[in-house]
């Protein structure tokens, strides 16, 4: 693919080369990464809605496996990197608990497809987050966020089988915390748009 982080852009202004602006969220269960995958990549400071995890928040979030996280997004996370091509991804961390989902609707607005970061030590946790981008209608790629303690002797076609996911759906892994690991998931999915938007006899 052609596309690579563009070195042209600076400060917060948007490179004289922007051409293409897309809305993409970025989008999981609870503690999977999204805040660190948008820290990660983005160009300008990353705007985050983070408080601290309450003892009454822990009576409704589901802590299993994310014991040592000390904080939460509240509303959105937001991000941007360019690409080359004139192409400039903003980015929609979206909050991973089901108290949230009233915010679903006014965040996905406008987006062209969805990063889903999962956890493949407990796949299930993302089963709420897959239906939801499915009903809106997006587009999605479906990134596993590479764990230091994570599973690594799972098929590529065990954790597509676990996931239930469409053929055509691209599956990577990803480290959420190194940029060009998560800008290699970023593509992935980027490139997945490009193809499904193609004219038939182009693909």
């Amino acid at each position: 693919m052609a596309f690579a982080p563009s070195s042209t852009t600076s400060g917060i202004h948007l490179p004289d080369t922007a051409r293409d602006l897309v809305k993409i969220l970025v989008a999981g269960p609870f503690g999977v990464g999204k805040t660190t995958l948008i820290d990660s990549v983005s160009e300008i400071r990353p705007l985050h809605t983070e408080e601290p995890l309450s003892e009454a928040s822990a009576q409704v979030d589901d802590l299993a496996g994310v014991r040592d996280k000390s904080t939460t997004t509240v509303a959105v996370d937001f991000g941007r990197i360019s690409l080359s091509g004139g192409v400039v991804l903003y980015l929609f961390g979206t909050p991973g608990q089901e108290r949230f989902r009233a915010l679903w609707d006014d965040i996905a607005y406008g987006a062209l497809g969805a990063l889903v970061l999962v956890d493949s030590r407990r796949i299930d946790a993302s089963f709420d987050v897959l239906g939801l981008v499915e009903d809106s209608g997006l587009p999605y790629a479906v990134a596993f966020n590479a764990f230091p303690d994570a599973p690594r002797h799972h098929t590529e076609e065990q954790l597509r089988g676990a996931l239930d996911l469409e053929a055509g759906t691209p599956m990577v892994t990803c480290d959420a915390r190194d940029a060009d690991s998560s800008v290699d998931a970023l593509l992935a999915l980027v490139q997945h748009l490009i193809d499904r938007n193609a004219p038939e006899d182009a693909r």
